[in-house]
């Protein structure tokens, strides 16, 4: 998908495809705004307690740092839906710094969709498909599993590119 030319990382998309990441962006960005909920194991992912056996030193160091780490966070789902290209699909031109936001934010719309798919370390995503896809091939798990797969697959040709 990303390949490297020059000094950008170049993809191209097709519509189904911008619409799924603009959705998986803008769901990121509700989370960490109208939606930011401390009890959400999503946020407890995405912010997770530095000293979980000390509360008192967790909540203080969150206290500094949380607002930060959040603006960032919705920056970088800002920098995807930013760089995506009309809702009919074609190019994105990513420079260095655009690419690494593109990495961050593929990242915590994985870790956000992994807590709510209940996907482990263990889990073989493969299996899990096939098992969603037995139960019910047009169950919205199955698209979710489908998706989180994407981001996975995006994620690694952008950081291949990245490198190249």
């Amino acid at each position: 998908m990303f390949r490297r030319y020059g000094e950008h990382c170049v993809a191209t998309f097709a519509a189904d495809e911008v619409r799924v990441l603009r959705k998986v962006a803008a769901e990121v960005v509700g989370l960490l705004t109208d939606g930011f909920d401390h009890d959400d194991p999503v946020v407890g992912r995405l912010f997770p307690d530095i000293y979980p056996e000390d509360p008192t030193n967790s909540a203080e160091f969150r206290r500094y740092t949380e607002g930060d780490l959040k603006t960032g966070k919705i920056d970088q789902a800002g920098a995807i839906l930013a760089g995506l290209p009309p809702e009919s699909g074609g190019e994105v031109r990513l420079d260095a710094e655009a690419a690494e936001a593109w990495l961050r934010a593929l990242n915590d719309a994985r870790l956000a969709m992994g807590v709510r798919l209940e996907i482990k370390d263990g889990t073989d995503l493969g299996d899990e498909l096939d098992q969603a896809i037995l139960q019910d091939p047009t169950s919205s798990r199955v698209f979710q599993l489908s998706v989180y797969a994407y981001l996975g697959y995006l994620q690694e040709s952008l950081l291949n590119a990245l490198v190249d």
